[in-house]
């Protein structure tokens, strides 16, 4: 059976963890692209595609086997700010599945990945569902708690998830979800869709960025059959040790981990400080705690990505 023909859930249940890529918008700067802008990555969908093409390729050839799609910040609210309209916007959100899905079908016909990679090369895409604090663009998916009910949140997440569901990703990665509201609503969102779909929290120590329990927020995912992993992205290396560790002992679920780098962003010097704590040793702790997707978010970029191929790949 080829990678491709297999399902995501299927090949969760193999021995070997699946590699995630990594941060795209740090592969958007290396490429030279600015994204200093309130749409941030989710721009170059209308304005230069190709280079987020070349940044889903950078991952292939680094060993990823599951692409995130280019959609966490693209939301009508937020191109409808640009001028952009909901027909247009439908086409952008279209548009990042087809471009994940081209670098993987590329890497499907022999791109050449690093040696010792698990598996040939990528053969998932992972559309992504950013949350509402995303669509602000004013760092409130770190918070969470908008004021909004879940009804609300419901409504604002549907149409999109139903966009991206029709453009025929393999798994709906519905991420960076700073609390429980959010994810009901998210959940909610996603019924019917007729795809599988992973949950993952935003947290800092063993709660949500709201300040729940990172048991509690586990457990709205346990007795759902869409959910095929649920876990952490988008915070501190350190953090996910525990909640990979939480996330399996409450659910029972494949768990799905890919923090940061472990740099700070330091606002007054408008630059990173602090070293990475990603490494080696923790991605093989959370192998044996029970993760099946391991990548990275902000500041894991494609070397780091090669580093962890290498490491789930040994025998």
């Amino acid at each position: 059976m080829s990678a491709r023909s297999m399902t995501l859930a299927t090949a969760l249940e193999g021995r070997t963890p699946l590699v995630l890529d990594g941060g795209l918008s740090n592969q958007l700067e290396a490429q030279g692209c600015d994204l200093s802008d309130d749409l941030w990555s989710a721009r170059l969908l209308a304005d230069d595609p190709g280079q987020i093409e070349a940044a889903h390729m950078a991952y292939v050839r680094a060993g990823a086997q599951v692409l995130i799609t280019s959609s966490y910040q693209a939301t009508y609210e937020g191109f409808a700010r640009r001028g952009v309209s909901r027909k247009e916007t439908t086409e952008l959100l279209r548009r990042s599945v087809r471009l994940a899905r081209s670098a993987a079908e590329r890497a499907g016909g022999g791109e050449p990945g690093p040696a010792g990679a698990p598996g040939a090369g990528p053969a998932w895409v992972a559309a992504s569902v950013g949350p509402y604090g995303a669509m602000l663009a004013d760092g409130s998916e770190y918070r969470g708690r908008y004021g909004l009910g879940v009804e609300e949140l419901e409504r604002f997440h549907r149409p999109r998830i139903e966009v991206l569901a029709g453009a025929g990703p393999d798994v709906l990665a519905l991420e960076t979800v700073p609390d429980l509201d959010e994810a009901v609503a998210l959940l909610r969102a996603a019924e019917g869709c007729g795809l599988p779909v992973w949950l993952s929290y935003t947290i800092a120590g063993e709660a949500t960025r709201a300040g729940q329990p990172l048991g509690e927020a586990f457990a709205l995912a346990a007795g759902n059959d869409q959910v095929i992993a649920v876990g952490v992205n988008c915070c501190a290396p350190e953090d996910a040790d525990r909640a990979v560790e939480i996330a399996a002992d409450t659910t029972g679920k494949p768990v799905v981990v890919y923090p940061n780098s472990g740099e700070e962003w330091d606002a007054g010097a408008r630059g990173w400080r602090g070293r990475p704590t990603f490494g080696a040793a923790r991605v093989r702790a959370w192998r044996d705690a029970g993760a099946r997707l391991i990548g990275g978010c902000c500041r894991v970029g494609p070397d780091r990505i090669a580093e962890l191929s290498a490491v789930l790949g040994e025998r």
